[in-house]
């Protein structure tokens, strides 16, 4: 006789390939801690609805406490036959507690006990992640409020286009990272709802009470289809889009630092903790911790992919091509925790070098303040944006720093410079014309930090 939960239909063997082919306990083990939790969950419903005794789901809570023991200690042995992670722990509860064990599975299938367990196992995941997120908002915030005095040049197509502070770069990317937040504060919603009850595909021959078994597991509400509620895997599709979008934020910044730290710029220097040598070259510190991050995005992104491309086309209701669902998703997830939390170490650790940063500003980044300065003196933009345009042009000829023009070489261009034109050359100044919301003014970046921090604050 078959000791699989599905062999009673079956009088012939298994192909041991087909075996090794179907079993997903190599990667689905890391659910034990959801299985067993929910399967706790639903003996005290089941007993709710008198197909237990109180007696026989104490049993066996009591005995899923053991097994979870068991996994927490690294001492669960799993034995051929154990195809997944309900297979496994289901016989191992058997071993322990006896016949009883088997009215566990009345009106359950291992079709909504996995949508139950990998809801259960991403929502823990999520709260992790947000923390991580939490933590590099407020490291940025803090360099940001701390470091307030760098000016740097900020950029567009990567070349030098107008001064800005170091601290509104910083919150550049702290900006990007508030939005990831909110993301994964809106799809946990969908993430919460509990499936267990749906049975199969059909619902629950039993009755049993899904509003209060949700709320003993700490879900928000029951999926309102049982249909769908087997087969949705969209919470994972946007968990994983989530992850891309996220990946590609981190990826910016590696990619900023990089460059920023490249010898070329000088901008920062990366601490040795998040950097690696040569095996050949004896002067090389490489930025491997930001490549790494840049890098990884493709990964993750190919994640998504992969399991968009799996749940196209399936056919209603659970398919077994759903299993694929999880390596993609646990990959994601270690993927994201460990670049948020070196992220965090990174930012933490570098160190701006002011020198640099003030010398690579150049006074060509001030033509667009040369242009205002005449529009304050009633000349239309577009006149003034081609007066400076040869402006540069003139000092390009002249080899020499838009700065260096005299008041009579511009009043050459046009009549309404004054003495007072030279005011325009001031870096700190420029930030400090900038002063509209959101822009690199000292008023306005304190303004984006208190924003921020409020913001943390309140979550």
């Amino acid at each position: 006789m078959s000791t699989k939960l599905w062999g009673g239909r079956f009088t012939g063997a298994t192909d041991p390939l087909m075996e090794q082919f179907q079993d997903s306990i190599g990667f689905d083990k890391r659910l034990w801690r959801a299985d067993i939790q929910a399967s706790q969950a639903y003996a005290r419903a089941l007993a709710h609805i008198r197909i237990l005794t109180e007696t026989e789901a104490q049993q066996i809570v009591s005995g899923l406490d053991e097994v979870a023991a068991e996994w927490a200690a690294e001492t669960f042995v799993l034995k051929p036959g154990d195809e997944d992670i309900h297979t496994a722990n289901e016989r191992r509860l058997t071993e322990l507690i006896g016949a009883v064990a088997g009215k566990l599975h009345t009106g359950r299938s291992r079709n909504d006990q996995v949508a139950t367990d990998t809801r259960l196992w991403l929502r823990h995941e999520i709260t992790l992640l947000r923390g991580y997120l939490a933590q590099l908002i407020g490291i940025t915030l803090e360099r940001a409020a701390d470091e307030i005095d760098l000016l740097m040049p900020g950029y567009t197509h990567l070349q030098p286009a107008q001064p800005v502070r170091w601290s509104h770069w910083l919150l550049s990317h702290a900006s990007m990272w508030q939005r990831d937040m909110q993301r994964l504060d809106d799809l946990q919603a969908r993430v919460n709802l509990l499936p267990l009850g749906s049975g199969a595909l059909a619902g629950h021959a039993f009755a049993i009470d899904r509003a209060a078994l949700a709320a003993d597991l700490g879900f928000a509400g029951v999926t309102p289809n049982s249909l769908d509620g087997v087969s949705d895997r969209d919470f994972i599709a946007e968990f994983l889009f989530w992850a891309s979008l996220t990946m590609a934020h981190l990826s910016r910044l590696g990619e900023d630092l990089v460059i920023y730290s490249s010898r070329e710029f000088g901008f920062v220097t990366i601490a040795d903790a998040y950097s690696t040598g040569s095996s050949l070259m004896p002067q090389k510190k490489n930025p491997d911790a930001l490549e790494l991050l840049r890098g990884k995005v493709g990964r993750v992104t190919g994640d998504l992919i992969g399991l968009l491309m799996t749940l196209k086309g399936l056919p209603s209701t659970y398919n077994k091509d759903l299993q694929e669902d999880k390596e993609p998703l646990f990959d994601a997830v270690d993927t994201l925790s460990g670049s948020l939390q070196i992220a965090c170490g990174v930012i933490s650790t570098l160190t701006p070098n002011a020198l640099r940063l003030r010398a690579a500003l150049a006074s060509e980044m001030l033509a667009t303040d040369l242009a205002d300065y005449l529009v304050r003196k009633g000349v239309p933009f577009r006149e003034t944006h081609h007066v400076a345009g040869a402006a540069v042009a003139l000092a390009e000829q002249r080899g020499v720093e838009l700065a260096a023009l005299t008041v009579a070489d511009l009043q050459g261009l046009h009549p309404a410079f004054d003495e007072d034109v030279i005011q325009v050359w001031d870096f700190e100044q420029s930030v400090e014309r900038r002063d509209a919301e959101g822009g690199t003014s000292r008023r306005a970046v304190l303004a984006q930090i208190a924003q921020l921090r409020t913001w943390l604050a309140e979550r």
